[in-house]
């Protein structure tokens, strides 16, 4: 009997469908036919039928890697990393340009850095290219541009440990939604999320998980470790099915060396394993949560930790101790407590100087030149300044997403 989640992708209109760097190259560097000629014959059938599919791709580094003859431990060198990927990035559009001809599909290659996303006008330009390639029925081919995303970290003060996306699996649900899809399907070399084997191992008498509808700390412990040849593993696969239920959408991690399985998953025939929720977070709050960069912190008491995560309260100054980094106002900050734990993200309605004057005692900081505060607000009278800056509004509560850090 057809479960509820086969019904919802088999009935999917708009999907993105990530191809993994074991899928679209081999051990020799070189795009693989072999697996690439199914997924582009389905993926045409499901354009005939009139749904819209983006494809985001791996491979660049690994084809550019075979097209200079390099030996895969190079690739340990971030400079020839890109230059791979600057080199291999042609090849890869030109394969698919050869594979996508027999079905007259336009392609679109269309390369992401962190600032499409952290960028609020960016990110609704991006919404809206996108939007415009799939009513004229172009397949877009995403990938990172790995030739410039490190200059990039540095451009936007990001950490590594605090990028949006550094691999494509984390890309892909980050486009899937944005542009609202309806399920991402990624394509790997492994059946999906395994079970443990008898042995307690992951071994050849386990089983695959057929249904997720909770990503838990256990499942996070059977996905650890990377996967060879990509940047990404089964935890970055996770965190995107996590994303993509977020979304209200429907994730699958499925075997795309199988030349049927990806016909299978949107006839709704059993296939790897399946993610699927019954909440959604809208789309503002999901960008706040995973899309935006987050420019710095703000370090808050028990009771204000304990107001916010009632789900009730915005965050006043009266309950910030300290903020670190440098932030504008509208931009992204990480709301921790006092021990450095992030528990919340928010959209600052100060910056850090004035947020700074905001939680200082009588030292009149906070001010502009016009005499009101960043808000655009006049100042109090002298006597009532500290009161009211203590209790100003610094993160308004629509612009709050409490974080799970299962």
């Amino acid at each position: 009997m057809e479960t509820e989640q086969q019904k919802r992708l088999r009935a999917s209109r708009r999907a993105v469908i990530k191809l993994g760097t074991g899928i679209v190259t081999g051990g020799d560097g070189q795009f693989n036919v072999a697996h690439l000629a199914p997924v582009a014959r389905t993926i045409a059938r499901l354009m005939q039928e009139g749904r819209q599919i983006v494809l985001v791709s791996s491979g660049a580094v690994g084809l550019g890697r075979g097209r200079l003859r390099l030996h895969r431990d190079r690739l340990n060198d971030m400079v020839m990393k890109q230059s791979c990927a600057a080199v291999g990035q042609s090849l890869l559009m030109h394969e698919y340009e050869k594979l996508f001809r027999a079905f007259d599909i336009s392609l679109a290659q269309v390369l992401l850095t962190e600032s499409d996303f952290v960028d609020r006008t960016r990110y609704s330009n991006l919404r809206q290219t996108m939007e415009a390639l799939l009513k004229l029925g172009v397949l877009p081919v995403i990938n990172e541009n790995d030739t410039v995303s490190t200059a990039e970290l540095d451009y936007l003060n990001i950490r590594a440990g605090e990028r949006i996306f550094s691999d494509n699996d984390r890309l892909a649900a980050l486009v899937m939604s944005h542009i609202d899809a309806d399920a991402l399907v990624l394509l790997t070399d492994v059946d999906g999320l395994m079970e443990l084997g008898p042995s307690g191992a992951k071994d050849a008498g386990a089983k695959v998980i057929p249904l997720v509808e909770e990503i838990t700390l256990e499942l996070k412990s059977l996905a650890l470790g990377p996967s060879e040849g990509g940047r990404g593993g089964m935890l970055t696969k996770l965190a995107a099915a996590e994303i993509a239920m977020q979304a209200g959408g429907v994730a699958v991690i499925a075997n795309g060396t199988k030349p049927e399985t990806l016909e299978k998953i949107f006839e709704g025939a059993p296939a790897g394993t399946v993610f699927v929720s019954k909440t959604r977070m809208a789309g503002k709050r999901r960008w706040i949560a995973y899309a935006a960069g987050v420019r710095g912190r703000v370090i808050v008491n028990a009771g204000a930790r304990e107001a916010l995560t009632g789900g009730k309260a915005s965050l006043l100054a009266s309950g910030v101790t300290g903020v670190e980094g440098e932030f504008d106002a509208a931009e992204v900050v990480s709301i921790v407590d006092a021990e450095g734990l992030e528990f919340a993200r928010g959209i600052s309605d100060y910056s850090r100087g004035d947020a700074q004057g905001l939680i200082d005692t009588g030292t009149g900081a906070g001010r502009t030149g016009e005499g009101r505060a960043s808000n655009g607000a006049p100042h109090p009278p002298e006597g009532a300044e500290r009161t009211s800056k203590r209790a100003t509004v610094l993160v308004k509560r629509d612009n709050i997403v409490l974080l799970d850090r299962k």
